[in-house]
């Protein structure tokens, strides 16, 4: 866990506390119901003491007397604003205002994932611009595929993504898949951060972009001037300069949007899909009746499935309408053999040419879960013979 993280955790919880405590206050004492002194103490005023909150209002009902969408949510978990004066992010908040039908285009087509993707953030504790990668590498198009050979919402080279796990063949591409990409561009950014930049992650998205060893050596050079060493030092290609300010702009555009005049699509604040594991060997049209769904929407929100079969050998979980998931799982749970309580399935030993992230890939985990559960810090550690748990039970 990064510092940045275990710092965002620790505001987040006292935040949470204060609103308690605040919320509760209230209902004991009848608090001001003024707009900006909704749970002040007015013991020092008793002219005019102000109505009683209606006794049908609890926590809860408070709670919600503010309704949340997808951009609110997301904008909440912003970390980065700060630094939205800074020219080279105000040269790009320029940039897209100036095509405010380009924003609201591509935003329209994040509408499947936008939420899903920022609880992934969430979870976490990210910065909540993260969530908007998919925006600069993609457009939230996860069948993009650029001139380089990058491919998928997150735009991974083949060579990254296989060592990533993000498999490919046998009619299915894992950079396409959007769940699989965004545990792994997730998985890569963390562990990128720790590994190299003391939980840096702005460095570690500058190396998301040109590499590793790009970075190391421009940051090496800012140091040696006597410079910090943070991203906004470095000497770097004019793309991974422009990576981070794009990045902030976006955000800052979408936190403010009326500001800047433009419409964002209404987007509900809870994913419009879930995860479902996949058990055994899945035909589509099987799977799509499995899911309540038609072939053409679970086609839709796969598309790393290019042939006609889910393989669990290479597939490992499928996104489906969040209100088909509790069906779909109940119903593969009662034609599924139960192979959780096997022996086999507890542990894995490490084989020649195995990676933490093909083995996490293999056995429906993420990197991050896996690496935590077995105590390793370097994933280029592993060793042919070594055992991991592959729970953390």
């Amino acid at each position: 866990m990064t510092y940045y993280t275990s710092r965002r955790r620790i505001l987040g919880f006292t935040s949470c506390l204060a609103l308690m405590g605040s919320l509760m206050a209230a209902g004991n004492s009848q608090a001001s119901t003024t707009p900006g002194s909704a749970f002040k103490d007015d013991s020092a005023s008793q002219t005019a003491r102000p109505a009683p909150l209606p006794s049908s209002l609890h926590f809860w009902d408070a709670l919600a007397l503010e309704p949340q969408d997808a951009w609110s949510r997301l904008s909440e978990a912003f970390q980065w604003q700060a630094d939205a004066d800074h020219p080279r992010v105000q040269h790009w908040i320029e940039h897209y205002r100036q095509s405010p039908h380009n924003i609201a285009e591509i935003t329209e087509r994040a509408r499947p994932w936008l939420a899903w993707i920022t609880e992934r953030v969430e979870e976490r504790q990210l910065p909540g611009e993260i969530a908007l990668i998919p925006f600069i590498e993609s457009s939230f198009d996860p069948t993009a595929l650029s001139h380089r050979g990058a491919s998928g919402l997150w735009q991974f080279m083949p060579g990254t993504g296989n060592a990533l796990g993000l498999h490919r063949g046998g009619g299915y591409d894992g950079r396409l898949d959007v769940a699989r990409s965004t545990h792994a561009a997730l998985d890569y950014i963390e562990m990128q951060a720790d590994q190299w930049y003391e939980g840096d992650i702005e460095l570690s998205l500058a190396a998301y972009n040109a590499g590793a060893g790009n970075v190391n050596r421009a940051r090496s050079a800012a140091l040696a001037q006597g410079k910090a060493g943070s991203y906004w030092d470095l000497d770097l290609p004019r793309e991974t300069m422009d990576y981070v300010p794009k990045l902030i702009a976006i955000s800052t555009i979408i936190a403010d949007p009326e500001r800047y005049g433009v419409a964002l699509p209404e987007i509900e604040a809870e994913p419009a899909v879930a995860e479902v594991p996949v058990t055994r060997s899945l035909a589509l049209g099987e799977a799509a009746r499995l899911a309540g769904v038609s072939r053409t929407e679970l086609e839709d929100l796969n598309p790393g499935l290019l042939g006609n079969r889910a393989d669990p050998r290479r597939v490992t979980r499928l996104l489906v309408p969040a209100e088909s998931a509790t069906r779909m799982v109940a119903r593969l749970r009662r034609d599924t053999p139960d192979r959780a309580t096997t022996p086999s399935a507890a542990t894995y030993v490490v084989r020649r040419g195995d990676s933490l992230s093909a083995i996490a890939s293999r056995h429906s985990v993420t990197l991050a879960e896996l690496a935590r559960w077995n105590g390793i810090e370097r994933p280029d550690t592993l060793q042919p013979g070594q055992q991991l748990t592959l729970s953390g039970s």
